[in-house]
């Protein structure tokens, strides 16, 4: 069967591969969470950052100093769903430098409770408040729920970090961005938020002109992070809209002689078949070099030459370029 190729528009971006992306400071950190780290003492405090720049261990650094420096009782993290409470777990940050370790007590990451959101987990948030352990990681829903349940007041003198930021909306009836602004007008905690997208997809404001106006803002550029691999030469980024059966339109635009890595829905995986039998390297986007499931499908294989995200428009893939010894054109 011949396949007539389309021509996929794209952008194509050089870069200088000067390695400083992948070097950390006597601390161990990163330029982005050296970046972070100066801004450590702000009350509300906004990273700008994209996937894989080192989001969560800048925050790791920079609790630990409200902790411990700065006079805050608690750090409560907040994560969008339950997998990406694993981005917390326990750090020996001493190791490399930083003059503390990172430690979550079992009990207090809520993200690996039984349950639902509403109900135990709740319940233990206040337990965590009345008690003297430091950190707890839960899920936005966790964390709605437990603001319903005891108000805004039950969180003075913590410092709490909301990751992937972007979830959070200036709408009324978005239940998080509502607490967030309770918050802000109490003026009694800490904020950290953290994003690599700071904009929402149905064209909402994260936050309002008045409550943005109150953080300091950190921002780390996806050039910046891309420019600093050491291996990474050129990035091509296309796009191609399908009608019909996307099987037949993927092959018109991905070459099968290039290592290529295909990406799908769940809810769509049974039909990634039609290219496995034509010799696809396929994933599911549940499982990534063995290291379990993931925040968003991701493709990180140090031969790819592409990847391809096949689902719908408002399901987003984040393509790591891999800095390894195997560079992408």
């Amino acid at each position: 069967m011949t396949i007539e190729m389309k021509a996929v528009p794209s952008i194509s971006v050089c870069y200088a591969r000067t390695g400083v992306s992948t070097k950390a400071n006597a601390l161990g950190m990163r330029p982005m969470q050296e970046r972070a780290y100066e801004k450590r003492g702000e009350q509300y405090l906004l990273i700008k950052s994209p996937p894989a720049s080192g989001k969560s261990r800048a925050l790791m650094f920079i609790a630990l100093d409200k902790l411990t420096n700065q006079g805050l009782r608690q750090a409560i993290i907040v994560v969008p769903e339950k997998a990406i409470g694993a981005s917390f777990y326990d750090e020996p940050l001493s190791k490399y430098g930083f003059w503390a370790d990172w430690h979550v007590e079992p009990k207090w990451n809520l993200c690996n409770a039984p349950g639902g959101d509403n109900g135990g987990k709740v319940k233990s948030v206040a337990a965590f408040l009345a008690g003297t352990d430091k950190i707890l990681v839960c899920t936005h829903a966790t964390f709605r729920f437990a603001v319903d349940e005891y108000g805004v007041e039950a969180f003075d003198g913590r410092v709490i970090a909301v990751d992937e930021f972007h979830h959070v909306s200036a709408n009324p009836d978005n239940k998080l961005g509502t607490h967030l602004s309770r918050f802000l007008a109490r003026n009694k905690m800490h904020i950290v938020a953290m994003t690599g997208s700071y904009f929402r997809g149905d064209a909402e404001a994260v936050l309002a002109p008045q409550d943005e106006a109150k953080f300091d803002t950190v921002t780390y550029t996806y050039y910046e992070q891309l420019n600093g691999y050491e291996y990474l030469k050129q990035l091509d980024i296309g796009y191609f809209f399908y009608s019909g059966s996307y099987v037949d339109d993927l092959l018109k635009v991905l070459d099968p002689a290039e290592k290529t890595i295909t990406t799908f829905r769940m809810s769509i995986r049974a039909r990634a078949r039609k290219i496995r039998s034509r010799k696809w390297s396929t994933s599911s986007g549940r499982w990534v070099n063995g290291r379990g499931p993931t925040r968003r499908p991701v493709s990180n294989w140090s031969r790819c030459q592409r990847a391809a995200c096949c689902g719908l428009p408002t399901w987003l893939m984040t393509i790591r370029p891999s800095e390894t010894a195997w560079p992408l054109r």
